[in-house]
Order: C-alpha cells, then structure tokens, then sequence
C-alpha cells in the first residue's frame, strides 16, 4: 500500500487552519462580550454621554477584532498554500 504524503500534508494544513481559527476567534469574542456588557453598563448609568461611550466601544472593539482577521489569514494561507 502506497502512502500519498499529498494528501496527508493538505490534511493536516486543513485541520491546522480550522484550529488556528478556532483558537484564533476565541479571544476576540470573549473581548467583545465584555466590551459590549460593559458599554450597556456605562450607557445605563450615564445616558447623556452614549455617543462618547458609544465611539469608545467601537474603536475598541475594532482592535479586538484585528486578532480573529490575523487568525484568518492565517488560516486562508495555510489552505491555499501549495505544497507541490
């Protein structure tokens, strides 16, 4: 019987990607969680300030999520990387 080390390598690059974007978006998702409970809470106690509090959350959460965009093109380079 003939091992195809191919198709052993493009395995293991799948599982890899998958993962890498598991482990990836874990941390930005809980990072985002907080971020939003603790907008609502802030909004909640100082309505008159919801823009400002509004804006922060927002930037905030966009460099959170700049680890789960990385995480993807990671994955994404690890499937369509040719071994041959």
């Amino acid at each position: 019987m003939d091992a195809d080390y191919g198709t052993y390598a493009q395995a293991a690059a799948f599982i890899g990607a998958a993962i890498a974007m598991g482990v990836g978006s874990l941390g930005p998702a809980l990072g985002q969680g907080m971020i939003g409970k603790t907008a609502c809470e802030s909004v909640g106690k100082y309505p008159e300030n919801y823009t400002k509090i509004r804006m922060t959350m927002i930037i905030a959460m966009s460099m959170v999520e700049t680890a789960a965009i990385y995480a993807l093109i990671v994955s994404l380079l690890l499937i369509f990387y040719n071994l041959k």
